[in-house]
């Protein structure tokens, strides 16, 4: 995926806009922990908002269970397992 704009140098750009030593200390060193990855994502999504840069949306890839269950009626009819489904025998019924 290709991006829309250039953010290759941010964290020498952020470093204008901040004078907290943390901060200062995490872009230039990079981080060393899991908490500090995170710090470090948030402050490139402020950067990326004060440059006005959006991501775009994700994908609509919702779903309801009525279309999942016509999807798998679709592959497996319930007639071809006969009464009760694939599993009723080994669901305990004691025919096994």
């Amino acid at each position: 995926m290709t991006k829309p704009y250039d953010d290759s140098n941010w964290r020498e750009e952020y470093k204008g806009y901040t004078s907290s030593k943390y901060e200062l200390d995490l872009l230039e060193n990079g981080p060393h922990s899991l908490a500090q990855s995170w710090m470090m994502g948030a402050l490139h999504n402020k950067w990326k908002k004060m440059k006005g840069y959006k991501d775009p949306e994700p994908p609509d890839c919702s779903s309801s269970l009525q279309e999942w269950e016509k999807s798998v009626k679709k592959y497996n009819p319930p007639e071809a397992f006969g009464p009760g489904g694939p599993l009723m025998d080994q669901a305990g019924s004691g025919t096994h």
